[in-house]
Order: C-alpha cells, then sequence, then structure tokens
C-alpha cells in the first residue's frame, strides 16, 4: 500500500527465474480507497558472502550477462563491503482498478532505468470484511516459524532430538493466536507440519514429532476435509522432509548399530515413509525432483516414482556409496597377486559386516514397518559388485599359478599335479613360498566367497541361483589342484615331521601304536576338512577332486611307511665278545603297528570323503554304467595302495625277522648237533627266542604278530630246504646270507661241509623245529601254518629216518598214488580182505585186463601176498596164488589165512602188498607184471562171513617214474646196503633199465 508502515515480505526462493510463493497477506484498507495503490517489489536477494565465496560461483555463470551482473557484485563488496539486494522490478497496482469480486491476473514489472519489462508476476487480489483463514494460517505459520527458530536457538537442542515442547510463553502466544485467528486443530497441525517440515532442513526435528502430527492429519487428508490450497502445502513439506529421511537411509551405516537412539529413529523414519505412501499424492506434484535426488533414476516406463521405489533405490545407493568408501578406504598396498587377493578378501569382509549388521540389526524394522527386505535388497547390490571385481583376478591369479614340483626325499621322485617351476626335495630347506602362499591365499577367498554365497542363500532361499556369484567356484577351478598339491606337500612335510619326532612309545596303555600314527591320521583329517570347506558343487569337479585328494593320501600312506622303515632299520644291534645278534625291540613293533594303523585308516577315510554320494550323484546326472564304472577306478586306487602299503608292512617285517634269522639259523644248526648234550650256547639262543617272541606278542597286534610268525616260517623253511637239497646234491649248504659259519662250532661248521649227513643228523634238526613251534605258539602245539614249512618238516621227517623207515615210507606214497589212479593201465586186481581178531583173512578172487608179457599176447599169472613193513612182519609167510596160465583175465578164488601177534596186528600204517607176476619157465626170474597196496585201514575188522563183505578193485601199477621224496633220501645214501639192494628191485620193476636219480 502506499502506506509505508505496512509492509510484507515473502520467502526466497533461491536458483530460480520462475519462484512459486503461494503465500497470502491480509492489508488494512484506508479511507482514501481512489487514490491508494498496491505497490509489489521483486527483489534479488544477495547473501552475506565475502569475494571469495562470490569467485567460486563463477562457474554457476550463464552468459555474458551474468557474469557481468557477478563481476559487480564482487566489486561492489570487495571496495564497500556492503551486500546489498537488487530490485528486479516493480508494479503499481491502483486498488481503484481491483473489482469488488476480487481477480486474478498478471502484472508487468517495471524498473525506471529499463525500457523493456523485467518479468511479470501473478496475484490473486480481493477485498474482504475480515482476515482471511488462508492470510490468518499464513500468518500463524510465520508466527510458528519465529518462535521455533528461536526455540532452537536458545535451548541449544541436539539435531533430531527437539520433539515439539515449546517454552510456556511461546505455547502461550502460539494458543492465543490461533484462537484470534479462528484455527481449526486440523489447522493447526498443518501449519506445524509445514513450518518443521521447512525448518528440519536445516535444523534437523525429531521424527516422531513428524510422526505425531502425520498420525494427526492423515484421516482429514483422507476424508477430504483439507481445501486443496492446504493439501498443496501439506505435500510441499513432505517434499522437504523426505529428503531428510532418504539421507538417513543412505546414510545409515554411519550410525551406530543396536543403539537405541538410531534404532528408535530408523523406525521412526520408515513411519513417516509408511505414512506418506498410504496417502494419494496429488497429480501435478513432483514429490522427487532431480535437484535434490541426484542419485535417483527414472523408472523405465517413464512413470513417477513412489515412496517404495524411491527407499529401493536410497537402500541401492546407500550400499553402492558403501561399497565405494570401503574400495577408497582400502587400497591394495602392491600390485602383487597375494596383495591383490588379500585385498579382496578384506573388502568382501567388510562387506559382509555391513550385510551382518543389516541382518542382526536393520532388516527386522524395515520388514516390520515397510515390508521392505532391507538386507536382500543390499546383498544383490554387492554381490553383483563383488563379482565384477573377483571374477577376472581370480581367473587371472588361476591362469598364473605355478607348478609345485617335489620328489619325496626317498629313491622315487613324486609328482603331484599343480607345483613349482624346478624340483625341490623334501627334507630341502624349503620349497619357494611363493606358490605355498598364494595357494593359501587364494583359498582364503574361496572360503569368504562361500560364506558370503552361503549368508545370500539364506537371505534369498528361493532365487538365491540368480545370483552372479552362485558359480564363483568355477572361476576357481584352476586353483583347486594347486591347493591340493600344497595340502599333500604340506601332509608329506609334517608325517616326516612326525616320525622324526615320534620317540617310538605307545601313546597309551591300551594302544599298541605311538605318536606318528596319531599325527599321520589327524594330518589326513586336515585334508578331509579342506575338502569339506571346499564343499565343490558339480559333481564332475567332485569327482576329479576326490579321487586326487585319494590318490594323494595313498601316496603319503606310501611315504609314511618308507620314513617308518628308515626310522628303525639301526634299531635293535647288540654287539658282545661272542657274538653279535639282532634283538627285537618295541621300537621295530609300534613302527610295524603303525604302518598298519595309517593302512586301516584308509577305507573309513575315503567314506568320510563322501564317495557314495558323489557316485550317487553321478548316477542322477549321467548313466549308472559311467558312474559304476568312475566308482570301480576308485576302488581300484584304494586297493592298490592298501596292497601296497601292506606290502611294505610285510617288507619291514621280512627285514625284522632276515635280522633275527642267524641266532635262528645257529639254534637248528647246532641243535641238529647238540641236541641231546650239555650246552650253554642252546640255553642263550632259546633264552634269545623267548625274549625276542614275547616282545613281538606284547607289543605287535594280533594281525602283525601271525604275519611275522608266516615269514619265519618262510625264510626258515629256505634255511632248512637248502640243508635237505645241499645233502641230497652232495655239496656245501649255500646259508652264509643267514650265518656266518665262523660263529658255530668246529662239528656244527664242519656239517656243512660233509657230502653226507646222517639221518641224526636230520632227526635232530626235525626235532629242533618242533621246539622252535612250540615256542613261537603260545599254546604249545606243533602245528605248521606255512605251506613250505609243512613240506620242510615232511622232508626232514623223511631224511630223519633210518632206512628200514624209508623203504616203508616209499611203500605209502606208492599206495597214495595207487589211492589217485581212476583209469588202471594195468590192469585191476579183485580181492577181499578181513581181521577176524588177530588173523589176517584175505581172498584172491579174479584179475582183468592185465599186461600181456609173453610172445603170444597172454600172460601166465599168479599172485604172491607179503605184508610192510618187511621187518615187522619178518617171521610171518608170503602166500601166493596158483599159476593161470594164458589168461588175461585170471580167475585165482582163493583164500589165505595169515596169522598175527597182537602187535603186528596193532601196526601203524601197516600194509598188504599184492605183487602180481608171470612165471617164466626158461628165465632165472619171473617178470614183473603189476603191484597193488590194501592198507590196514581199509581191512575192516569183523568176524561176518568174507562172503558178505563187498569186493575191493585195486588198480595194478608199477614205479615207471619214481620221483617221490622216500626214494631220493635212500639214493642219497650211496654208502647204505639196504638202500642199495632195495634200490636195485625197485629198478626191476621199471619198464626199462633206467632209473630216475636226482642226483
Amino acid at each position: 500500500m502506499s502506506n509505508s508502515s505496512h509492509r510484507y515480505n515473502t520467502s526466497v526462493k533461491s536458483g530460480t527465474l520462475n519462484p512459486s510463493w503461494e503465500e497470502h497477506f491480509s492489508l488494512p484498507m484506508s479511507s482514501n480507497l481512489h487514490e491508494d495503490s498496491l505497490i509489489l517489489e521483486v527483489w534479488d536477494f544477495d547473501p552475506a558472502e565475502t569475494v571469495k565465496e562470490k569467485l567460486t560461483k563463477i562457474l554457476e555463470v550463464k552468459g555474458a550477462k551474468g557474469l557481468g551482473k557477478l563481476m559487480k557484485e564482487i566489486a561492489i563488496t570487495a571496495s564497500t563491503g556492503k551486500h546489498d539486494n537488487e530490485l528486479i522490478g516493480t508494479s503499481n497496482i491502483p486498488l481503484k482498478s481491483i473489482p469488488a469480486s476480487g481477480m486474478t491476473m498478471w502484472f508487468n514489472l517495471s524498473k525506471k532505468s529499463k525500457l523493456r519489462r523485467q518479468g511479470v508476476v501473478k496475484l490473486r487480489l480481493n477485498f474482504s470484511a475480515e482476515k482471511n483463514s488462508q492470510v490468518a494460517a499464513q500468518e500463524h505459520r510465520h508466527l510458528l516459524r519465529i518462535l521455533l527458530l528461536h526455540e532452537l536457538e536458545t535451548s541449544k537442542v541436539a539435531p533430531y532430538w527437539w520433539c515439539g515442547n515449546f517454552s510456556a510463553p511461546a505455547e502461550a502466544i502460539l494458543t492465543q493466536h490461533a484462537a484470534q485467528s479462528g484455527l481449526s486443530q486440523t489447522d493447526n497441525w498443518l501449519a506445524q507440519w509445514t513450518v518443521y517440515c521447512a525448518v528440519t532442513t536445516n535444523h534437523p526435528l525429531s521424527f516422531a514429532l513428524f510422526n505425531q502430527l502425520l498420525e494427526k492429519v492423515t484421516k482429514p487428508l483422507q476424508a477430504g476435509l483439507v481445501n486443496e490450497e492446504d493439501v498443496k502445502l501439506f505435500w510441499d513439506g513432505a517434499k522437504k522432509l523426505l529428503p531428510t529421511c532418504y539421507s538417513h537411509i543412505r546414510k545409515l551405516r554411519k550410525k551406530t548399530a543396536g543403539d537405541k537412539t538410531v534404532m528408535k529413529t530408523l523406525r521412526e523414519v520408515l513411519k513417516v515413509l509408511y505414512r506418506l505412501s498410504v496417502l494419494d499424492v496429488p497429480e501435478s506434484l513432483e514429490l522427487f525432483p532431480v535437484n535434490l535426488y541426484g542419485w535417483l533414476r527414472d523408472t523405465d516406463d517413464g512413470t513417477k516414482l513412489s515412496i517404495h521405489e524411491v527407499l529401493h533405490q536410497a537402500a541401492v545407493q546407500g550400499a553402492s556409496d558403501w561399497f565405494v568408501h570401503i574400495l577408497d578406504n582400502n587400497e591394495c598396498k602392491d600390485r602383487t597377486e597375494d596383495s591383490r587377493l588379500q585385498h579382496l578378501i578384506r573388502v568382501i569382509q567388510l562387506v559382509r559386516s555391513d550385510l551382518q549388521r543389516a541382518v542382526e540389526y536393520f532388516d527386522r524394522v524395515f520388514i516390520e514397518v515397510m515390508s521392505f527386505p532391507y538386507s536382500k535388497i543390499l546383498y544383490g547390490v554387492y554381490e553383483n559388485k563383488i563379482a565384477s571385481l573377483v571374477e577376472p583376478e581370480v581367473i587371472q591369479v588361476c591362469k598364473s599359478l605355478k607348478r609345485l614340483q617335489y620328489n619325496e626325499g626317498s629313491t622315487n621322485s613324486v609328482h603331484l599335479a599343480g607345483g613349482l617351476n624346478g624340483d625341490s626335495p623334501l627334507g630341502a630347506p624349503r620349497v619357494s613360498n611363493e606358490p605355498l602362499t598364494m595357494g593359501t591365499t587364494l583359498f582364503e577367498l574361496y572360503l569368504t566367497l562361500q560364506r558370503f554365497l552361503a549368508l545370500g542363500q539364506g537371505l534369498n532361499e528361493t532365487d538365491w541361483n540368480s545370483y552372479s556369484i552362485s558359480k564363483f567356484h568355477s572361476w576357481f577351478y584352476g586353483g583347486v589342484a594347486q591347493w591340493l598339491d600344497i595340502a599333500a606337500f604340506k601332509a608329506l612335510s609334517r608325517i616326516e615331521k612326525a616320525v622324526e619326532i615320534d620317540n617310538l612309545v605307545p601313546v597309551d596303555t591300551n594302544v599298541k601304536y605311538s605318536s606318528s600314527g596319531v599325527d599321520t591320521l589327524a594330518i589326513f583329517y586336515q585334508i578331509k576338512i579342506f575338502w569339506q570347506q571346499l564343499a565343490w558343487p558339480d559333481v564332475e569337479g567332485c569327482y576329479a577332486f576326490v579321487a586326487k585328494i585319494i590318490d594323494d593320501i595313498c601316496r603319503c600312506c606310501v611315504f609314511y611307511s618308507d620314513k617308518m622303515c628308515s626310522r628303525v632299520e639301526t634299531e635293535g644291534r647288540v654287539s658282545t665278545v661272542l657274538e653279535e645278534r639282532f634283538e627285537v625291540t618295541t621300537q621295530w613293533c609300534l613302527a610295524i603297528n603303525n604302518i598298519d594303523y595309517v593302512r586301516q585308516s584308509l577305507r573309513p577315510f575315503v567314506h568320510e570323503l563322501g564317495m557314495d554320494d558323489i557316485i550317487n550323484t553321478m548316477c542322477e546326472a549321467r548313466s549308472p554304467l559311467e558312474a559304476q564304472r568312475c566308482k570301480e577306478t576308485l576302488q581300484n586306487v584304494i586297493e592298490n595302495a592298501i596292497d601296497t602299503v601292506k606290502n611294505k608292512i610285510v617288507e619291514l617285517l621280512e627285514i625284522m625277522v632276515k635280522k633275527m634269522m642267524p641266532s635262528i639259523t645257529r639254534f637248528l644248526i647246532e641243535g641238529a648237533e647238540l641236541l641231546h648234550q650239555n650246552c650253554s650256547s642252546m640255553d642263550r639262543v632259546l633264552r634269545y627266542l623267548e625274549a625276542n617272541l614275547d616282545t613281538l606278542y606284547q607289543h605287535l597286534n594280533n594281525e602283525n604278530f601271525s604275519r611275522t610268525l608266516d615269514i619265519v616260517w618262510e625264510q626258515l623253511g629256505e634255511v632248512l630246504y637248502e640243508l635237505v637239497q645241499a645233502n641230497l646234491e652232495h655239496r656245501r649248504a649255500k646259508i652264509t646270507r643267514y650265518i656266518d659259519p665262523r660263529r658255530l662250532t668246529k662239528s656244527t661248521a664242519a656239517h656243512l661241509d660233509a657230502k653226507r649227513r646222517p639221518p641224526s643228523f636230520f632227526s635232530n634238526l626235525h626235532e629242533c623245529l618242533k621246539i622252535m613251534v612250540r615256542s613261537f605258539r603260545q599254546d604249545n602245539k606243533e602245528v605248521y601254518t606255512s605251506e613250505t614249512l609243512k613240506r620242510v618238516e615232511y622232508l626232514l621227517k623223511i631224511h630223519g629216518m633210518e632206512t628200514r623207515e624209508l623203504i616203508h615210507q616209499y611203500h605209502l606214497e606208492r599206495w597214495q598214488e595207487q589211492q589217485a589212479i581212476t583209469e588202471p593201465k594195468m590192469g585191476i586186481l579183485t580181492v577181499r580182505a578181513q581181521f577176524i581178531e588177530d588173523n589176517l583173512k584175505i581172498e584172491i578172487m579174479n584179475a582183468r585186463n592185465l599186461m600181456p608179457t609173453d610172445s603170444n599176447g597172454l600172460c601166465d599169472s599168479y599172485v604172491r601176498v607179503a605184508l610192510l613193513p618187511e621187518d615187522t612182519f619178518a617171521n610171518v609167510t608170503k602166500p601166493k596164488t596158483q599159476t593161470h596160465s594164458k589168461n588175461l583175465f585170471p580167475l585165482y578164488d582163493e583164500m589165505f589165512l595169515i596169522p598175527l601177534s597182537p602187535e603186528q596186528r596193532r601196526t601203524t600204517d601197516g600194509l598188504l602188498h599184492l605183487v602180481v607176476k608171470d612165471k617164466d619157465m626158461f628165465s632165472m626170474s619171473n617178470a614183473f607184471v603189476g603191484e597193488a597196496y590194501l592198507h590196514f585201514g581199509e581191512v575192516p575188522n569183523t568176524p561176518a562171513p568174507i562172503s558178505s563183505l563187498p569186493q575191493q578193485h585195486l588198480p595194478l601199477t608199477r614205479p615207471d617214474n619214481i620221483d617221490g621224496d622216500a626214494i631220493k633220501a635212500l639214493e642219497s645214501r650211496q654208502g647204505d646196503k639196504q638202500a642199495r639192494e632195495f634200490l636195485k628191485k625197485q629198478r626191476q620193476k621199471m619198464p626199462s633199465k633206467q632209473f630216475f636219480s636226482l642226483g
């Protein structure tokens, strides 16, 4: 008005040439209505800035005119220090031009120094007898703003803490003004909402205050009880408040997670968003202007963004900003591969920490208030960024991994897949740390990603396969072999150390193995833990990697066996003035048990690797036939390893037994010479045997003790067999690898050079063997478990017999040969026989298919009966049948009764010797046709009539190839007349005059 005492100012609209004020003012009218005018001035507000601050705006200037204006402002500020506002334009509106009904129109802005108009301004003008409600509400908002700013300034309240409590005088003023202005409760709430939203941008107020106001105004707004002007004011306030809310969401990581105040504030912020989201936003309102949301992306279809959509983008942007912050504050120190991998691990761990913090503290609040999966959204952002960051690095590192090659410090060089350029022997100072460190760091990265993916699987159980990181294991495929090589190399190194520090004492009184066995199994199970941690999801890769793990474990078993053998090789040597001997020690026993303990762990270990599950999965993915073939391949690897380790145990047992053999052999050799003499050396050897056997029994497990005995018997059999063969071949016994002849007595050593050893030597040797067998067996029984030893024991028994016993043994062997004949070639002799008390009754019935001996193709046969052994039945008559001429099927049908003494009747292994001969009238001797044997055990002892007994068909044979053990023993006794005469008789039975001789 022309009355200068009534001046009103609007708010400042910054950075725009098209300001929109939407403010109301009520001006008092004077009596001179026709002469007064309404003066409207528009000014450019110049804030109090220094020259330096003004210079920073030079990049914001547009055009030469704007640059000139800025230079003028800088010059005035620099020269006068003033900050004057500049008038843009004025509009003079006569009051008489305003109609009584009011008007709304555009008015030009002019300036005295300017010919062109300076713009236009739109005004709505009308006359009223009382104060306008909108003007009253605006005045109340203005008063509320002044009092609020004063309250904040004087109380110095912390940001986000002021919750609507004015001082008593201020509260009284506001209450009185609202009453005088006739404002309703809704008008008052809307005024508070508008002012508080405007003030909170510079002086943050409590979000609980906005929630309280929203709770009050929501119903009037939804019910349409608020006019359009106030609705627009409400959403303008919301437009100012929302950036603060979303900023709080984006910068949530700067708050202390779990703090009660932080959690309460977050809940209030989300409640504000929720309450606003349920209200209808005016179509004309741009709720999210670009100048306030530089980080916001428009929708693909061009529709306006909702509060939920902006919340989603705020969470995404906050995660993206935090990821950039992590990268900026955790730069890689150097560009080595290991450093790059460590950097990736740190980044993932920090991201995972943020996710865990979100899951633990924030997720529940977001879901309860907004039904918004905050952690799931964050994970989607992070996993994509991590995949983009990690995948190329991992693939590059896996391609550049150096091969790890080494040997195991033994004669065989072992090259496991993967490695280091150049060989490095195990036991050398060290393998280059580069591949070991690189592989270890790469595996740490793998586990870090695995844990990160597990977190995502928990957050998104149904759709986690869509994540870029879900196939992360495929990035590491080239590195798994390297990890397995490192695991195998470390296992070998630790096994070597475990053997080195092993004191070879039982780890517990209840077990028979030492610390290295336990340590080796612990090392194996570390590899199993590694495989379980790897949790490779691809079945094809699983099979390949499990096969390699099994192969490596098998190699480690063999390596352990070799090291344990070397560890005890020098144990047990005892040297005295009288002798040098080997004593079995507990160290030897524990070494053997250790190897066996490790061997027995192979099958359970493979089962725990999950081989069966892998095969079952392969059956589903591929054909059952292929899966079965893969299973058989793995089983063959395991079986080969078990057999190899078992052979190592046998090898170690053989070494131990070979060390024992000199004493055992000496016992046998000297025992054969001095068995029945009083000799102290025998006592020493027996004590030696007892002590060693006790050590073996006490400290070896049952299986290995049995193996040891088997090896003892095998090597003992070799010594004894060599003694027997040397006697047959009339040469020196080759047993110097078992015993030094210089340590034997003179007479015993002489036996090694004798051309013929007496039967007593072998008899004594047999007795010594039986003593030793009883010593080895805890039950004191003579049981021979070794086939070789059974054979040798039989030979010793044969060679220890007297000549007469040997002759009878020969006949027993002939009887045994007869038992095996199924198709007789020399004919069949049919007889019946029975014992009646001490009498032998025999019926010679007939013969069939006799071999022709005469030139006419016939035979003049008879049968002679003799009882064996001859010396036992020397006084017994030898009956014979009548001769049946020219007949190959003679019918003898003769009965003989042979009286025997009780002792003769009880003869063990007694034989009836039935000889068929051809009567030759012109020759000095009758021709031998064939012979048959009937064992006393085959003759029934019965008083029944002989005719009631079954016929016995005995095949006739002749010694056409004499090669029995008994005949060889007889042949070796060249100076024995009885042996020579017996052999002469046997030669006459041969089809030719040649006689097989082993000598």
